[in-house]
Order: structure tokens, then C-alpha cells, then sequence
């Protein structure tokens, strides 16, 4: 699944400073509305201290080893058992993400379960989403083998439910976040629409993602045309799309969410490697690409998407954690099931290897939890 993220900065400047900005503007005064018993939920990125777990680096460790054997969780989906399908080499699983001024606490899967008993956690969102919520209950699985549970696959809704402590592990696919309907004309990414949020509502945690699909033209494009408001285009810049969509989300989320009771995170852009310009490569997108990049900057800087995630909360007067989770992901070159994947659809420089970088975004996912 080839994106493109490559856009002019203008273009960003056109999202955040054009005829959209009136339509939002009523966040601006929300912004500063936090209810007083909700202020400790800390918005955007979580500091431990003086620590910003996503400024860090990688750090290989000869004797590290992943959090569970690809052989024995039942729940990857083929797309991302990378060693299931060949992948001869597997130094890409010995690197631990390292912060700059403190330790990650070790994920474990019985005090995951213990700390969320009784609870529902869901992701939402596109194939990125189905990629950390597998990684997660392949984690929790790891850490507790014997511990009985159910799992239900659906197009829309899939889920883990661990009977013994009642936690429940969702996901909800969506590839927009707003909905795609079809109507005589033809189906319509309807930006101010969200539909599928009735099933997100009463979630005791609730993981968002979106971005990937926005960058798709042709037929691998599942839309014929483009609504907002009474107006329906056959194209629009598409990061201007995608902040729009993302603000009906954002309002969603302060209509609908109760912060007392449910936690809310947004998954921070997933970077691809399709180009090996951006990290000054010599390899054909990440093809063969065998260890991470070194330091903690990526060469080719941030998607301009990240910036419109970042925008977008500020504006929320409902907290949301922001996993970001982009500059350390763009370090993971290496870590892309290339072609070793069950579907045969190429190369694929979008999605991770299980077990592999996503395992870190849940364990980022952990340590929030615990702290927040």
C-alpha cells in the first residue's frame, strides 16, 4: 500500500489558515475550558518529570527479545508475520526505543489485565490500528499464555475478551474516521459525517488513527467524490480533506466523551519508507534495509499530517494523548515486512512486522496508562 506524504509547507499553511479556520473557530474558545477536576489528564505529549518518552533513541541489545514468538500467537493477521513468511534476518527485533531521561517500565500482561479489569479498549481506525491492536494482544498473550480468551473477526469489529478479568480488546475499523456513503452520484467521503461513532461510545479507552488513506488516488481510492457541507467536489487538497475530517472528529469527541470515564489517544502519523531520499538511503524504498538510523532526528523532518494531528487537539477542549510516536517510527526503516508477508501484494513499506515496531507504540500505550 504505497501513500505518498510529500507536500509543499504552503499547502500546510493553506490548511491551517484557510476558509476552514471559520468553521472551527469555536474550538479556540474551548481551548482553555478544561474542567478543573479534569486537569489531570494531561493533554498532547506526557512528560515523566522532566522526560519526554517519544525523544529518545534505539539502542540494540544482544540479549533483547521480543514479547511474545510469532509461532504462538494465535491473533496476527498474515500481513505481518514477517518471519512466518521468510524473513531471513532478525536483528530487526533486538532494538529497544531508549528515552533520553528515563526507563520504559516493562510491559506485563497480568497487571495490564489486573489494571483494566472490567474495562473496553478500542482501536479505531485503518490498517495501522489492526496492526497495534494485533500487536497488543499478542503482548498481553505472551505475558500470560494460560489466560483463556475469546476471539470474534468482522469486517467493521473484532475483538479479544479475556473472560477472567473482563477486559475487552476492540477494533474498529475505519479508514477515514468520517464515513463513506453511496448515493446516486456515487460514494461520497462525507467530511462532516461520523456514523460509526455509535459503536465507540461507553469505551473505557478509546486509541485513534488515521491518515494513510487520505493519500490515495486512483483505484486503490475508495471514494468518487468529496462532500463538506452542502458542497460535493470531485477533489480537494488532501490535507485540507483531512483536517476537516479530523476536526468533525475532534468534535465527536467533545460531544460524546465522557473524560471522567474514558481515555482518549491519538496514534501519531505512521511514517512510510517507500522514498530512501528522506534518510539519504541508497536502497529501493526499504528493501533490505537491516537496522534502524542512528540518533533521534529523521533527515527528511516530519509529514506536514503530523502537524494537523498536533493543531487539532490544541483545539479540543476534551483531553487527548497524543502517542507520538512519528519521529521514532521514521528512525525504524528496517522494521517493514518488505515482502515477506501472506497477501503478495509487493513491496510493503507502509505496515510492521509482528513482532516488531508496534510493540513499542503499546508499550509507549502502557506506560501512559499507568502515569495519566
Amino acid at each position: 500500500m504505497k501513500m505518498c506524504t510529500k507536500f509543499p509547507l504552503y499547502f500546510l499553511l493553506i490548511t491551517l489558515f484557510s476558509s476552514v479556520l471559520p468553521e472551527t473557530t469555536p474550538y479556540k474558545t474551548h481551548h482553555n475550558i478544561l474542567n478543573n477536576n479534569a486537569s489531570n489528564i494531561i493533554k498532547g505529549r506526557k512528560k515523566f518529570g522532566k522526560c519526554d518518552i517519544f525523544q529518545g533513541k534505539w539502542v540494540f541489545k544482544i540479549g533483547e527479545n521480543p514479547l511474545y514468538n510469532f509461532r504462538n500467537c494465535p491473533f496476527i493477521d498474515p500481513e505481518f508475520n514477517c518471519l512466518k513468511y521468510g524473513r531471513p534476518d532478525t536483528q530487526y527485533l533486538k532494538y529497544s526505543w531508549v528515552p533520553d531521561n528515563c526507563a520504559l517500565p516493562r510491559f506485563n500482561g497480568m497487571e495490564f489485565l489486573m489494571r483494566n479489569r472490567g474495562k473496553k479498549i478500542m482501536y479505531v481506525g485503518d490498517s495501522l490500528s489492526l496492526n497495534q491492536w494485533n500487536s497488543l494482544v499478542c503482548m498481553i498473550h505472551g505475558s500470560t499464555p494460560q489466560t483463556k480468551y475469546s476471539l470474534v473477526r468482522g469486517a467493521l469489529l473484532s475483538s479479544v475478551y479475556f473472560p477472567e478479568y473482563g477486559v475487552s480488546v476492540l477494533l474498529y475499523h475505519t479508514t477515514y474516521l468520517v464515513d463513506i456513503v453511496r448515493k446516486p452520484i456515487g460514494r461520497v467521503l462525507e467530511l462532516n459525517s461520523i456514523m460509526g461513532g455509535k459503536v465507540w461510545k461507553n469505551m473505557d479507552v478509546l486509541i485513534f488513527n488515521s491518515w494513510h488513506w487520505w493519500t490515495h488516488t486512483g483505484q486503490s481510492q475508495p471514494w468518487d467524490y468529496i462532500q463538506d457541507g452542502t458542497k460535493i467536489y470531485k477533489d480537494m487538497d488532501r490535507l485540507t480533506a483531512f483536517y476537516k475530517g479530523l476536526t468533525t472528529w475532534a468534535r465527536w469527541v467533545d460531544s460524546n466523551v465522557d473524560p471522567f470515564k474514558t481515555r482518549v489517544f491519538f496514534q501519531g502519523i505512521s511514517p512510510t519508507h517507500y522514498d530512501p531520499r528522506e534518510w539519504k538511503g541508497a536502497s529501493k524504498s526499504c528493501t533490505g534495509e537491516a537496522q534502524p538510523l542512528s540518533g533521534s532526528t529523521y533527515p527528511a523532518g516530519l509529514p506536514p499530517a503530523a502537524e494537523i494531528v498536533k493543531t487539532t487537539l490544541k483545539l479540543m477542549k476534551t483531553p487527548v494523548y497524543l502517542l507520538d510516536i512519528t519521529t521514532l517510527s521514521q528512525l525504524r526503516k528496517d522494521a517493514h515486512p518488505e515482502t515477506y508477508s501472506g497477501v503478495g501484494s509487493g513491496v510493503d513499506c507502509s505496515h510492521w512486522c509482528l513482532p516488531g515496531l508496534p510493540d513499542t507504540w503499546n508499550e509507549l500505550l502502557y506506560a501512559a496508562l499507568l502515569h495519566v
